[in-house]
């Protein structure tokens, strides 16, 4: 009868090749697994908790704008690229296509987006700020800067570098 492998003895040290001791390196993923389940070490509870402070210092701090985290993105977005595609425009910002319609819509509702055919393709719409929207952007961006200064606050300048270069690796 054959010995299955996991049942397999290893040869002795002397005949087996030198390994690479990954030792240091599997003990922290080891004592994670067998640790009992903590909530708060959860990296997706984290990031909510984060998500949550940050989002409530964005409406603290941009409430005379009248917009939402999402809409804010949109408007920046669209005053780097000048004019987009409704569907491009969705994927740079990370939004999903109804969600992405839904913001749009609120904000061409408002006057600071308009939207055009494209010049090459006419069944193509391309998405752009108004001059009231480039206007309105403008104001806003200063008060973001605060928002990130405000989120960033309990990190020195090189936690907050560290923490934007690993978050940006999840992405």
């Amino acid at each position: 009868m054959a010995v299955p492998k996991s049942a397999r003895k290893a040869p002795p040290a002397a005949e087996a090749p030198a390994a690479p001791d990954h030792a240091a390196d599997t003990q922290g993923a080891i004592a994670a697994a067998h640790a009992p389940y903590r909530l708060e070490a959860q990296i997706g509870f984290v990031l909510r908790c984060v998500h949550q402070r940050a989002t409530e210092i964005f409406n603290a701090t941009m409430a005379r704008h009248g917009v939402t985290p999402t809409q804010f993105s949109v408007l920046v977005k669209l005053d780097d690229l000048g004019s987009v595609s409704q569907n491009q425009l969705g994927r740079l910002v990370a939004m999903d296509p109804a969600t992405t319609s839904g913001v749009v819509g609120r904000l061409v509702a408002r006057g600071l987006v308009a939207h055009s055919p494209a010049p090459e393709d006419a069944r193509l719409v391309l998405l752009a700020l108004t001059p009231e929207g480039r206007k309105a952007v403008a104001d806003m961006k200063i008060d973001a800067a605060e928002v990130t200064r405000r989120t960033l606050e309990p990190l020195s300048a090189e936690e907050a570098t560290a923490l934007l270069n690993a978050l940006g690796k999840l992405t």
